[in-house]
């Protein structure tokens, strides 16, 4: 329970705090780590799994090491990015909001990235890509794909 020294056991007031605690050190929240939450708070797991669904923030699932946001706001939408977006689920195989088996790309669809000036946008972790087309996109994709190939050689 070394994650949880700062907090006192049974304190339930303090559970997202915990809750991002573990989610910062794995990355999500795995199921054993929730019961281990549930223990020391003495709450029901399914309180814990409650509070983890109602937040956006929570994770229930690892991400990929590519995490590919794709603007769906008004600026975007206009210029395309629905279209993008599909381009992405077929060329990567999963859809919004899924994970690829072998962990390394995730897509994510978010309100606004804040870069209307280039939509469509799309953010790879913290690498923003605007005035995308199909091509543009298809080339992106396949440059991601090599460096995946790459670092499993190494």
């Amino acid at each position: 329970m070394e994650l949880f020294k700062n907090y006192k056991e049974g304190d339930a007031s303090s559970l997202i705090p915990m809750m991002q605690d573990v989610q910062d050190q794995y990355g999500y929240l795995p199921e054993e780590e929730m019961v281990k939450l549930a223990r020391f708070t003495h709450l029901p797991v399914a309180r814990i799994y409650g509070v983890a669904s109602f937040y956006n923030q929570f994770r229930l699932r690892p991400l990929g090491k590519y995490v590919i946001r794709v603007c769906r706001g008004t600026a975007c939408h206009v210029k395309g990015s629905l279209d993008i977006l599909r381009i992405l689920e077929s060329e990567l195989g999963i859809k919004a909001g899924e994970t690829s088996k072998d962990l390394n790309f995730t897509i994510e669809t978010v309100a606004c990235i804040g870069a209307c000036s280039i939509a469509p946008v799309i953010a790879i972790n913290d690498e923003f890509h605007g005035g995308l087309t199909a091509k543009s996109l298809s080339k992106l994709v396949s440059r991601y794909k090599k460096m995946v190939q790459k670092e499993r050689k190494q």
